[in-house]
């Protein structure tokens, strides 16, 4: 929405909500035809290249991933050095920091980026970069993502090669969706859950967010794990550990798909997505030290977990210091729950409750964390998940979170508990039937 007034904004997010479930109700009511599957894939071009229209709206952090990538490509780690620090001044392109501007009082001014300060020496500097003065937090598979991004193109292009990325690693999305839907028996055209909707094509592709491309490689362990290539279960586990850990180490948040996936050889996926993560990290640990967190210590502080007000709905019932506990519990409980009752043959079930649970009691407040629960909505078909990343996407000034958080649990609880209704009926009215 490049040219919507921010006042307005929210209502057109709404509106391509809306109009996102008319299409999938549309879709999924009629027959299948053998051009479903060409009308699905067309959709998700076009809407997907939607996305490119303008530069994000909604996020800054594509600012941040071309630094990070410009940084890696020139050979120093993005972990050492914060986007300030004065050693990195020649790789500064224009377009991530602006030249500054001085005010009639002589004061300097960044009419359309963060005033902040070079370190060491405090010249004032403008940038577009989100937290300037701390490293980056982005984990090595993200930074390798990075780098080979800004390699194919010149340092001075801005937006719109994260964003083209992105739509490739959605569109890789879907085309997994409908081969896994495909190969287990299931409806393919369920896979307009991600390849039409327009928080997908905002999140993934207008704002280039790096989730896409996690939850691409944890969609590929999940599928790989239920069978199909390779043929031996052995290279499965192995495999599938791989692109286990080629997610955690692209973004935590994919971890959410990971619990269910371990009921089957446990011992090797943990070993081969440790592997992976370590392997990711050493690289940089060998260029720049053993300090690879980046800034993410702090914004676990920053984002108000640590003092437990960022659990919105918990807090809401239990205010307090004891509202941190309860939320680990909770969250504990879910992985443990997720664990032993997935299905191993089709694990997506138990994937799909536990990152909806995670996302309703973490409350993060970035809507596009809820990627992660998008492919396994479309696998699982419990639609009413959807909810999850519908209400994380109405901001604050819209309505309270909390209220929001709690409308969507009740949307959440009525939906499963219908399709739990339903299914211990089906027996029953048969039964019937043949008496």
């Amino acid at each position: 929405f490049p040219t919507v007034p921010d006042d307005a904004v929210q209502y057109w997010v709404w509106g391509a909500w809306a109009s996102g479930a008319a299409a999938m109700v549309v879709l999924l009511s009629g027959r299948r035809r053998r051009a479903g599957t060409g009308v699905l894939m067309l959709g998700a071009v076009l809407i997907g290249a939607a996305g490119l229209a303008g530069p994000p709206r909604f996020s800054d952090d594509s600012a941040r991933y071309a630094w990070d990538g410009i940084v890696t490509g020139s050979g120093v780690s993005p972990y050492a050095h914060p986007p300030v620090a004065a050693e990195l001044r020649g790789l500064r392109p224009e377009w991530l920091f602006p030249r500054l501007e001085t005010a009639a009082d002589g004061t300097p001014r960044c009419p359309d980026a963060r005033l902040t300060r070079e370190v060491p020496g405090g010249a004032p500097l403008c940038t577009l970069i989100n937290r300037p003065e701390v490293p980056t937090i982005y984990p090595p598979v993200a930074q390798g993502w990075f780098a080979a991004v800004r390699a194919t193109v010149p340092r001075e292009a801005q937006w719109w090669p994260m964003q083209l990325a992105g739509l490739g690693a959605s569109f890789a999305v879907t085309l997994a969706l409908v081969r896994g839907l495909r190969r287990h028996g299931l409806d393919d055209r369920w896979a307009a859950l991600w390849a039409w909707s327009p928080f997908v094509a905002i999140e993934a592709v207008a704002n280039a967010h790096i989730d896409t491309l996690g939850v691409l490689f944890a969609l590929l362990a999940t599928l790989v794990l239920t069978g199909g290539r390779p043929n031996s279960p052995t290279r499965r586990a192995w495999l599938g550990g791989l692109l286990l850990g080629l997610a955690a180490a692209t973004k935590l948040v994919p971890l959410l798909a990971a619990p269910p996936l371990l009921r089957r050889y446990p011992g090797r996926v943990l070993a081969a997505a440790t592997a992976t993560v370590v392997v990711g990290y050493l690289p940089f640990v060998l260029a720049g030290g053993p300090d690879v967190l980046g800034y993410l210590p702090g914004y676990l502080a920053e984002e108000r977990y640590a003092d437990g007000s960022r659990f919105a709905l918990l807090a809401a019932l239990l205010p307090g210091p004891a509202v941190t506990w309860v939320a680990l519990a909770v969250l504990a409980l879910a992985a443990a729950l997720s664990w032993w009752r997935a299905d191993p043959a089709a694990p997506w079930h138990a994937q799909t409750v536990l990152a909806g649970v995670a996302l309703l009691v973490v409350n993060p407040l970035y809507a596009w964390y809820a990627l992660i629960l998008v492919p396994f909505v479309a696998l699982s078909r419990r639609w009413e998940w959807l909810v999850v990343p519908l209400a994380l996407s109405i901001g604050d000034a819209s309505a309270p979170r909390p209220w929001v958080l709690a409308v969507a649990t009740v949307v959440v609880a009525s939906g499963s508990i219908g399709r739990l209704l339903r299914r211990r009926a089906r027996p029953m009215l048969e039964e019937d039937i043949r008496c």
